[in-house]
């Protein structure tokens, strides 16, 4: 079987990546063959009917591609592997109180892992075949403001290219692109992602209660018996207590200036 070079747009359904699908789909920027969304099961409902409605403007095919639910692999405390270790970096408090954070392995095996499946079918590549080097392109929606997550891919056959640094586009940019072509985009992150932030947090709390009742659920399920040989007491907030019991106020509403609150976001890694 002779295998096909492909030109692939990895589909978070995010702002940035919502900008790129668009542009190509408006003729504004090299178009991809296809378009692949990694779907963990458990992304917020806005972000489903988003990639619903994507789909119908796009001039090429959209794959949605799973590697399982990971809202069940958490319940279930197992990781796609079938290892008893999260797939997730939960935040931990130690036996001793000291606090740290888990490994962060749920890119790798719920996103990358499934895409990489995906591609390797669409090249026409048979189990163990070789995909000689920088056969498939794929396109990722990081912005000029989001440079240092730019990295190269893991798989020589493989060549990551950013269409929005080649163009000099923020993700400020990007809004102002949807806006101006009758677009919005959500955030797309999972439901109980750990870096969320606290106004995430809030809006998820005030704005989506079926969605935060489901996190605090999910939260809560970390401390049911500890038997995955994992000493720590885990987390889904970074201030190691129980979710519904965070304190989500704002620093105005603390009466305290934000002026030095320079909290992460946790938009590391791709």
């Amino acid at each position: 079987m002779t295998m096909k070079r492909l030109r692939v747009l990895s589909l978070g359904a995010g702002v940035q990546s919502t900008t790129l699908a668009l542009m190509a789909a408006k003729g504004e920027i090299e178009a991809p063959d296809c378009a692949i969304f990694a779907d963990t099961g458990w992304e917020p409902k806005a972000v489903y009917e988003h990639l619903d409605r994507l789909e119908g403007a796009l001039s090429f095919p959209l794959y949605r591609v799973s590697e399982g639910n990971i809202r069940e692999g958490i319940i279930a405390r197992r990781n796609t592997t079938g290892g008893r270790y999260p797939s997730i970096p939960w935040f931990q408090i130690s036996p001793s109180g000291q606090k740290g954070m888990g490994r962060r392995q749920c890119t790798s095996e719920y996103k990358l892992l499934p895409i990489r499946r995906k591609l390797r079918d669409l090249v026409g590549a048979v189990p163990r075949q070789r995909i000689p080097s920088d056969f498939v392109t794929v396109m990722i929606g990081i912005s000029i403001d989001e440079a240092s997550r730019m990295k190269p891919s893991r798989d020589k056959w493989i060549k990551n290219v950013w269409p929005l640094i080649d163009l000099g586009v923020s993700r400020n940019g990007c809004l102002k692109w949807l806006e101006k072509n009758g677009w919005t985009a959500p955030k797309s992150a999972c439901i109980g992602c750990p870096f969320h932030s606290n106004a995430m947090w809030r809006d998820l709390k005030d704005n989506h209660p079926e969605e935060w009742a489901d996190a605090v659920e999910v939260d809560r399920a970390l401390r049911l018996g500890h038997n995955r040989g994992i000493r720590a007491t885990e987390y889904m907030h970074k201030d190691c207590v129980p979710l519904d019991e965070v304190d989500l106020s704002t620093w105005e509403e603390k009466g305290q200036s934000d002026l030095f609150n320079m909290e992460c976001e946790g938009m590391c890694g791709v």
